[in-house]
């Protein structure tokens, strides 16, 4: 299973952390890749080395993209259509499509939220466009997969590996780290 997480400046260091490592556990190849050449540095100040360039990137060599929050990270993301692009051509060829905190409104701009049921931090409902808004901590309509913030990554990311590896990894991997998911 291959997971891209693009990273721009702006991130939010506990959903971003969270998400590789978790899904690194669990077996997941998952690559950073950055929208800029360099360090990408975080929400609060955490700088992360990305393993790639976005324009390194080719939708048919993953499975999942997985969009990470923070302010004004997600609306980095949301400003690159690079980062629009992957989303729509992922979503496209039937592959996974996540993000967390204000990031689904990446996906709402990339117009893969059309009807769907989608959640996102509530600080940022208006920007689900005409995604059918769910106020709960992890939201899964097909292949969409959205929760609300950093508070909820940990929750996120174990419904992640559930979802991409079972229910008996996601167990293992909840035990192996002490969560109480």
């Amino acid at each position: 299973m291959r997971v891209v997480v693009p990273l721009a400046d702006g991130f939010e260091e506990i959903e971003f952390s969270t998400i590789v490592d978790i899904l690194r556990r669990a077996g997941a190849d998952v690559i950073t890749a950055g929208l800029k050449e360099g360090a990408i540095e975080g929400r609060s100040g955490v700088k992360m080395i990305p393993d790639l360039s976005i324009d390194k990137i080719t939708p048919d060599d993953f499975d999942v993209v997985v969009l990470p929050g923070g302010s004004p990270g997600f609306v980095n993301l949301g400003n690159d259509e690079r980062v629009l692009g992957l989303v729509k051509k992922m979503y496209d060829r039937g592959k996974y499509v996540t993000a967390i905190c204000g990031a689904p409104s990446v996906l709402s701009k990339a117009g893969v939220l059309k009807k769907r049921k989608a959640t996102i931090h509530p600080t940022c409902k208006e920007m689900l466009g005409d995604a059918q808004y769910v106020d709960e901590r992890v939201v899964i309509d097909g292949k969409i997969i959205t929760s609300q913030g950093p508070g909820t990554a940990m929750e996120f990311s174990m419904n992640l590996v559930e979802v991409l590896f079972g229910r008996e990894k996601m167990e293992e991997v909840n035990g192996e780290v002490l969560a109480r998911v």
